[in-house]
């Protein structure tokens, strides 16, 4: 049974949290309560992986029994010191003003509205047309073992060094891995997603036998590791650094260093366990902000191979 609200002080604001005795997962019997309390651990490092982003919700009402909601628009009634971004939608032309993560209160005032996971944008609201963060989505298929995963970050290691760019990994949460970089933002969504094409392909010629790059899932192979150059595309999120998953064991998607990935179980990183690493570690991610590099070198590789931005690369 869910217990009655609770008040929980997050820096300056106080948000009211109903419910806070709800199970939301129940492989750990970790409730509602819980999932605050670990997102106060790491607020700095969430906050900082949301920070001027606009930002979908991934909300879970009646816990992860329940349907899971894929929220795009802050709803009506929504705190006065809650920040926002418009975005534009024009295929329907229509707009959203979505939550924009300035500090920890604005996430836990989610979680109060059910959210477990957290999707932003790779532009902030500076122009939102314009990234800053390029990702890397390491998506291994249904038979590619995590040990290809962790191989597959050696190679992209390697070729983000001969390109003089520091990239920023951490685990998906799930059975991939991701790696940040901070860019310019000098170029559009389509730019971007070209030059992050140009990169995976190199990945793919330096490791042909574990990395593909083919389009269509039915085309690919079950045991290969797809880099996902299409994560770059507008309006496509995946969940951010810290952000826990909806899964029954409450998996972190949790940054890691570049040393630790041959050694590194994804299962092992819950919001049981993470908040502890980050109290010893810090945000493994502090620095990302430090250094935006350019994408020229790469959309030179883009124009060298005639790449473009179809579907079909």
């Amino acid at each position: 049974m869910a217990g009655k609200a609770t008040v929980v002080e997050v820096g300056d604001h106080d948000v009211r949290v109903s419910n806070p005795d709800r199970v939301y997962f129940p492989e750990l019997g970790a409730t509602k309560l819980d999932l605050v309390e670990y997102y106060l651990a790491v607020s700095d490092g969430i906050v900082r992986a949301l920070r001027e982003r606009p930002c979908m919700l991934h909300r879970f009402p009646d816990g992860l029994a329940g349907e899971k909601v894929h929220q795009k628009r802050v709803p009506n009634g929504a705190p006065p010191w809650l920040e926002t971004v418009r975005v534009k939608f024009p295929r329907y032309n229509r707009y959203a003003d979505e939550l924009c993560v300035t500090k920890p209160a604005d996430v836990i005032w989610a979680v109060q509205m059910s959210t477990v996971e957290f999707h932003p944008w790779n532009s902030r609201r500076a122009d939102t047309e314009r990234p800053d963060e390029w990702r890397i989505d390491l998506d291994p298929m249904p038979d590619c073992p995590f040990g290809t995963v962790r191989r597959v970050a050696g190679v992209v290691r390697e070729v983000l060094d001969d390109l003089g760019i520091t990239g920023y990994p951490k685990t998906s949460g799930g059975k991939g891995l991701h790696v940040y970089v901070r860019i310019e933002p000098r170029w559009g969504f389509a730019e971007v997603r070209r030059a992050a094409l140009a990169f995976a392909r190199e990945v793919e010629r330096r490791a042909p036998d574990d990395v593909t790059t083919t389009w269509w899932r039915k085309d690919r192979d079950p045991a290969a590791l797809f880099i996902d150059y299409n994560q770059n595309a507008r309006d496509h999120t995946i969940a951010s650094a810290y952000s826990v998953r909806g899964v029954p064991a409450a998996t972190v998607s949790t940054p890691v260093t570049w040393d630790e990935i041959p050694d590194v179980e994804p299962g092992d990183l819950t919001i049981r366990t993470v908040p502890a690493r980050f109290a010893a570690l810090g945000d493994l991610h502090a620095t990302i902000d430090d250094h935006a590099f350019s994408l020229d070198t790469l959309l030179e590789w883009a124009d060298r191979e005639g790449l473009s931005t179809d579907h079909d690369g």
